[in-house]
């Protein structure tokens, strides 16, 4: 066994990249769970010792070190609250309160459902927030007698792009921020202007395609109007529990520069004290802990090609392509990452993109990948909308489309995906070289 052990670790870099190519191509596949995989690809990771190869570590407990908890107990804690409070009826209620205020009139519903979404999903995850707002988008279509396809195609990339721009809205910018050390404000400050352009635009384009579907009777715009929204609250001491807190993180989150608090001690302090009036087994069960142990996996992954000097590598390559110029990398990074996104799960490429950015600046220098990090970012969140299997959002849509009979087809989303697409990562590289290049 020692022997073996001895050839691994020899060709520790080839092993550990065989181990992460082959758990992408079973992720992308769909075919086997991907928790199983990432978490088969760990296993597999720690019987070759591949973390074990470096400093002369032998202790299969290094793999600790690798597996990043800030990204684990934020999302953990984010869970939570939005589990919680969604429990009480708040965002049905607000969503309602919206669509209200558009007078039932097609055109202003789908924006004002649009851009619920792209709000929601700047302080939810992308999955919760479509949850939440398909209903919705059901129940309003259903009473102005349209077709719901424009509203939820329209969702979907919303939901990816209001996620782009905070910390805590997509999990590749988690990964993002944990890597880089950026805080809540970082990602406000660099991303909500490009983000904001992005959303207006997608939705101006959408509503331009979809112009002559959009169209009711005034007898149904005023069924619209006046939804009951009076039975929307289901518990008013938990949807004020849920509001007091919510603002609370999201102001600790906000504040950081003066605290110095981490963003995951805030999101703990708050989904502790929801609990506290919870049945905690209860709320737990919801925590989606196929997300959490495919993050945990897929650390482990990509610490054994960390380990092995496989991320070194693929850094020096990367600076050789680019030959010296941080405009060349940046637009490699983002295209690269828009493009793979939009094929692959966002949450692997980022978690292996991050360490190597990590690697860049160790070589180059912070001034220099600086806008590589918001390159990172940009690219594979909106990527995400390239595809209906580009993001978890995409799927949970489609599901939730067909169960109402309303089927969308992989090549229909297509042509939607890759236009807005290609214009939010033109958008995003007009903005990245006027904001960090010129």
């Amino acid at each position: 066994m020692e022997y073996i052990h001895s050839i691994i670790r020899d060709n520790a870099v080839m092993a550990s990249a065989i181990i992460l190519i082959v758990a992408y191509i079973f992720i992308a596949w769909e075919k086997i769970s991907k928790v199983t995989i990432a978490l088969l690809g760990a296993g597999i990771t720690l019987f070759l010792g591949l973390l074990a190869s470096e400093k002369g570590v032998d202790s299969l407990h290094y793999f600790i070190n690798y597996v990043d908890f800030n990204v684990i107990f934020l999302l953990v804690s984010m869970m939570i609250i939005v589990h919680i409070s969604a429990r009480s009826g708040i965002f049905k209620w607000l969503a309602n309160e919206i669509l209200k205020s558009t007078k039932g009139k097609p055109k202003l519903v789908l924006f004002s459902l649009a851009f619920f979404t792209a709000i929601a999903s700047a302080f939810l995850d992308n999955v919760t927030t479509v949850i939440l707002v398909m209903p919705i988008t059901f129940a309003a279509c259903k009473k102005l007698d349209i077709n719901p396809l424009p509203f939820l195609i329209t969702e979907i990339l919303c939901s990816n792009i209001g996620g782009t721009s905070t910390l805590i809205g997509d999990p590749p910018n988690i990964i993002i921020g944990s890597a880089a050390g950026f805080s809540f404000m970082d990602f406000v400050n660099e991303l909500t202007l490009i983000v904001a352009i992005i959303m207006l635009v997608t939705i101006a384009i959408m509503v331009l395609i979809f112009r002559n579907e959009l169209k009711s009777t005034p007898e149904k715009m005023v069924e619209v109007a006046n939804i009951d929204n009076s039975k929307s609250i289901k518990s008013l001491p938990l949807a004020i529990r849920s509001v007091i807190i919510l603002a609370l993180v999201i102001l600790g989150f906000v504040t950081h520069d003066i605290t110095h608090l981490p963003t995951y001690l805030v999101a703990m302090l708050g989904a502790s004290f929801l609990l506290a009036f919870e049945k905690p087994q209860k709320v737990l069960m919801n925590v989606e802990w196929n997300t959490i142990f495919f993050f945990i996996g897929l650390f482990i992954i990509i610490g054994g090609l960390e380990a092995s000097g496989g991320i070194d590598l693929m850094a020096k390559w990367l600076i050789n392509v680019a030959q010296g110029s941080k405009e060349a990398m940046a637009f490699i990074i983002l295209w690269a990452s828009g493009i793979l996104s939009g094929v692959i799960d966002n949450i692997p490429y980022t978690a292996t993109m991050a360490p190597m950015i990590a690697t860049i600046q160790s070589i180059e220098g912070v001034e220099y990948t600086h806008p590589l990090w918001w390159c990172l970012s940009l690219g594979a969140c909106l990527g995400g909308n390239m595809t209906i299997i580009g993001a978890a959002a995409n799927v949970i849509v489609c599901e939730g489309a067909n169960k109402q009979g309303y089927k969308i087809p992989f090549m229909y989303y297509l042509k939607f995906g890759v236009l807005i697409t290609f214009i939010s990562l033109l958008l995003s590289s007009v903005y990245i070289y006027l904001r960090f290049l010129r």
